[in-house]
């Protein structure tokens, strides 16, 4: 399905209340920033997102405050993936239903499905809605890293249109990029790796790292999609503190202790996530003024 993914989208964080509850107007102001600072593109109600603790009605609710935010002014993906076949197929409708403008599903988790199990699975997915479909690979999250064959078969289903590749295997990542069919929009999975998937061609990134520099992000993947490759990896050298800093815990962990001592939104999570430790919250808190993000003289 022709549908072009093309620079740096931001994986949404969700926003929560001290009492867990989505917290709607953090939502608007993260999603104005966004806007401002130049993403590319949204992705909500992925793993960065804390998807797998969403209700379905959750999920419908900021997906379509996302959409209603941004107005047509960028696309919005909505996250309808994991490993229940019948509720993905309920999440990818109730993302269309909010008006997303694509879906984005990542490969189930812990049940392990053959090949066979995955082409049902995703076929599934699309068949039940009329959106783009965005394919998601991530061995970190998942536990299973899709080969190279299976790839191939599953971005030949009627309505994917592009394909995001999060393991970091530059073999296997040089491989796809000259076997998978053109036209196709294939982005980098990981912030850490991403300058070097798109010097083999990847064609953008859906960056975590973004929530809390949207702007650098954005300007790291234009660069390097413009050939500015001093530029891209100036902003890389710089930011990867952040970058690290990101995966000293579980994601979006380190992510929103880090918005919030930005003053862009709280640092709740929902069980079994916790929040930081003292440790890992000092990092943050250095880093983030070596970048001028807080104090006096933030930006």
């Amino acid at each position: 399905m022709k549908f072009e993914l093309r620079g740096c989208g931001t994986a949404l964080v969700s926003p929560f209340d001290v009492r867990g509850r989505i917290d709607f107007g953090a939502l608007e102001r993260l999603v104005e920033w966004q806007i401002k600072e130049g993403a590319d593109f949204l992705v909500t109600c992925t793993p960065t997102g804390e998807s797998p603790t969403l209700s379905g009605d959750e999920r419908r609710a900021l997906t379509a405050k996302v959409v209603k935010i941004a107005n047509g002014r960028l696309p919005v993906v909505a996250g309808a993936g994991g490993n229940h076949t019948a509720k993905s197929v309920f999440w990818a409708r109730a993302a269309e239903d909010a008006g997303a403008d694509a879906v984005i599903s990542v490969t189930p988790a812990y049940n392990q499905p053959t090949a066979e199990g995955l082409i049902k699975h995703f076929s599934a997915i699309g068949e039940a809605m009329g959106l783009p479909l965005v394919l998601y690979n991530v061995p970190a999250r998942t536990g299973s890293d899709l080969n190279v064959e299976t790839i191939l078969r599953l971005v030949r289903l009627p309505r994917v249109a592009a394909f995001v590749e999060a393991s970091g295997n530059f073999f296997k990542i040089s491989e796809l990029l000259a076997r998978l069919p053109a036209g196709l929009s294939v982005l980098s999975g990981d912030d850490l790796t991403a300058l070097a998937g798109l010097g083999l061609g990847m064609t953008g990134l859906v960056s975590a790292a973004a929530n809390e520099v949207p702007g650098p992000m954005a300007k790291l993947v234009g660069d390097a999609l413009e050939n500015r490759w001093d530029e891209a990896r100036s902003v890389l050298r710089k930011h990867l503190p952040l970058l690290e800093m990101n995966l000293l815990e579980s994601s979006p962990g380190p992510i929103k202790a880090a918005l919030a001592m930005m003053g862009k939104c709280g640092d709740t999570l929902r069980l079994p996530l916790a929040p930081v430790r003292e440790e890992t919250s000092r990092t943050i808190e250095k880093t983030l003024k070596s970048l001028r993000l807080i104090g006096k003289k933030a930006r």
